[in-house]
């Protein structure tokens, strides 16, 4: 069935990948999206922010687990530190996200471990494992360099999203 799914998505791409729709991308997608990030610090809190359409994560270092019967486009970040690498774990997704503009997707059961490693002054391992018993038969894990923007006036600039339009209904 999630095959079949698959190959549906894939098939209605550009008109039904959710981030054509400008929503959310979701996690991890929004880790590898072309668009830059930035990470904000605090003693109880991570942030990072997308310049794709205002798109913002927040880990909670508090680690109370996550909410109860919520379901978010972002999941529901919880984190805390071993040495220097940031461990992530996020549940408690709304089903309506891709993983990627191929039509990989992903049920409400998804939970995600990250692992934000610093490799150096100016590159993170980012390591992903996805589990989801409802669509995958085992966890799978990707992993990518993120790599620090070095030219002084980088920034997040404002990015609006444009909903993708069939020229016959515009």
């Amino acid at each position: 069935e999630a095959l079949a799914q698959r190959e549906q998505n894939f098939k209605n791409r550009f008109t039904a990948d959710p981030v054509n729709k400008c929503f959310s991308p979701g996690v991890p997608r929004l880790m590898y999206m072309p668009y830059p990030i930035e990470f904000f610090a605090s003693p109880t809190q991570v942030s990072i922010v997308s310049e794709f359409a205002h798109t913002s994560r927040h880990v909670h270092l508090n680690n109370k687990g996550h909410y109860e019967e919520a379901e978010f486009w972002m999941g529901d970040a919880r984190g805390r530190w071993e040495g220097n690498t940031l461990v992530v774990d996020t549940g408690n997704f709304n089903a309506e996200t891709w993983l990627d503009m191929s039509g990989n997707f992903h049920s409400a059961q998804l939970n995600v471990v990250e692992r934000f490693t610093r490799t150096s002054d100016d590159t993170i391992r980012y390591d992903a494992t996805l589990t989801d018993p409802e669509v995958y038969t085992r966890p799978w894990t990707i992993r990518m360099t993120l790599y620090r923007d070095r030219d002084p006036g980088a920034q997040i600039f404002e990015y609006e999203c444009h909903a993708y339009l069939d020229d016959d209904k515009a």
